[in-house]
């Protein structure tokens, strides 16, 4: 078995130790997380009973149907889920995550001009990732 990962936010408040989770990362270009991270949202995913919080944390209700997490200290953004999904954890947290590789981009024709991801990975439209995520709102990306 794997080591945990073990991820922190930028004061070190706030510890995530993440016990199995899928080894790689997603990036989402709607206008929420680009709001969010200011640019793109990477992401890696973990089941909610592999993971394990402590610290200061702050949740934001983003959306109809997802929730936003944050450092109550330093307001380092930690994770986004969807109600009732895995955790989807910011990988700079984990220094255990330096070597995912990217494999999917969402909202890829609404990126910013100055974020292009190289490599073949899936990427999908506004319109392709909404019709296949019918709960998605697209007046709320």
């Amino acid at each position: 078995m794997a080591e945990p990962l073990v991820g922190r936010c930028l004061c070190r408040a706030v510890t995530i130790t993440v016990a199995t989770h899928r080894p790689e990362v997603g990036a989402c270009h709607c206008g929420m997380c680009q709001r969010w991270s200011g640019a793109a949202y990477f992401m890696f995913t973990a089941p909610p009973e592999a993971v394990r919080i402590e610290g200061p944390v702050t949740e934001y209700r983003s959306s109809s149907f997802a929730t936003r997490a944050f450092c109550g200290t330093c307001g380092s953004p930690l994770w986004l889920r969807d109600d009732g999904s895995d955790y989807e954890l910011m990988p700079g947290l984990f220094p255990g995550a330096k070597d995912f590789p990217l494999v999917s981009e969402v909202y890829a024709d609404r990126r910013l001009a100055s974020v292009q991801l190289a490599g073949d990975h899936r990427r999908a439209t506004a319109a392709e990732y909404e019709a296949s995520h019918p709960f998605v709102d697209g007046s709320e990306t």
